[in-house]
């Protein structure tokens, strides 16, 4: 039993911790994430939240693996991680049986699962969690009550600390899409190797009030056009396939509409490009720089460009600044992968990631 109970709390403690990391590394990854469950179930209002929400699980999550293995106050931790596994696996079983959330970013974007094996682990750590849960009486501490204090004190403010130093910045180790060397033309074709979905044309026709439909290959033997009218054609999903990209939805819109991507991702020799969502109350703080960077350039004869979501009020707010940005539209989506400090600058050359800088960091790009 000691055997048992040593070997799932050591499980337990270390693979809160490491999953806590991980999302600790990107915590607006995780906010995204609840944002899409938030969506689905119609409350976007609290949207808003979901940074803070991120922040303190993610200090939980480390804070509880600790407190598990250093076996302090265990009879609270084990309620409080038993009641949170209970929310995860509630979690990742709607992911798996609504079929509406693909990934469930228990392990952020460095090691990503599908909702079925994460509602996998989540259940494998329910009955572990729930085997320690009925034990607790029997777990000691390691330690004294200020030596374990002292050491989650420790954790909650380095938990924290780490957050809101990749949030100024960039993630410490970058797993997305966009990472530093990245060809960005060649991450938006489907992988080599990887097989399209299989679809079928189906057809739709009413025939005497009532909806028949066919494929292309099994018309009815009676099919005429006075007895058949027609309704529509659809593609209908036989085989999902594999064909995914890694980066989607890439676009840049000039502000009137124009598609404007191949021309900026074929531009010959370096761009630099600020990737921006919204213009929020802290803007003064890095337009500064992004003005300094921006005359620099324009006198080695590089050109700057600002892509948003929020591109109107962006470019009323450079023309405050008498800055001469040209501003184009983007995908809300692709920018929150791209930019996940706001705003993000990068150095492109034809489409390759030569730099990036999150706002805190602008103050270090020099154009030689």
């Amino acid at each position: 039993m000691k055997t048992a109970l040593r070997v799932s709390r050591i499980i337990v403690g270390v693979l809160f911790i490491f999953s806590g990391l991980i999302k600790a590394n990107d915590p607006m990854g995780l906010s995204y994430k609840m944002q899409e469950f938030f969506e689905i179930w119609g409350m976007g209002f609290l949207d808003q939240y979901t940074l803070a929400f991120s922040i303190m699980m993610i200090s939980f999550e480390i804070i509880a693996g600790v407190a598990v293995l250093l076996g302090w106050q265990f009879k609270l931790f084990s309620w409080l991680l038993f009641l949170l596994i209970i929310f995860f696996t509630f979690l990742t079983g709607y992911a798996v049986f609504s079929g509406k959330i693909k990934e469930c970013g228990c392990f952020g974007d460095c090691i990503k699962l599908t909702s079925n094996q994460s509602f996998t682990k989540d259940l494998i750590l329910f009955f572990i969690i729930g085997f320690l849960l009925i034990n607790k009486d029997k777990i000691r501490a390691l330690s004294s009550t200020i030596v374990s204090v002292t050491i989650l004190l420790l954790v909650t403010i380095g938990s924290v600390w780490i957050q809101f130093h990749v949030l100024k910045h960039l993630p410490i180790v970058d797993c997305l899409p966009y990472k530093k060397g990245t060809l960005i033309p060649e991450k938006m074709k489907a992988p080599a190797g990887s097989i399209p979905d299989s679809t079928v044309i189906n057809f739709v026709y009413i025939k005497q009030g009532k909806e028949i439909e066919f494929d292309a290959e099994h018309f009815p033997e009676d099919f005429n056009e006075t007895d058949y009218t027609f309704v529509k054609r659809y593609d209908k999903l036989i085989r999902e396939g594999n064909a995914i990209p890694e980066i989607k939805d890439f676009v840049i819109l000039s502000l009137g509409g124009t598609d404007t991507t191949t021309a900026i991702l074929t531009h010959p020799g370096n761009i630099y490009v600020l990737f921006t969502l919204s213009i929020k109350n802290d803007a003064q703080s890095w337009l500064t720089d992004a003005a300094r960077i921006y005359k620099q350039a324009e006198a080695k004869d590089i050109p700057m460009i600002a892509v948003s979501s929020d591109a109107e009020n962006l470019l009323f707010e450079l023309k405050k600044q008498s800055l001469n940005i040209p501003v184009y539209k983007g995908d809300l989506v692709a920018i929150k992968t791209a930019a996940r400090s706001n705003p993000t600058l990068y150095l492109l050359d034809q489409g390759k990631i030569l730099g990036k800088w999150g706002k805190s960091d602008f103050s270090k790009v020099e154009i030689k």
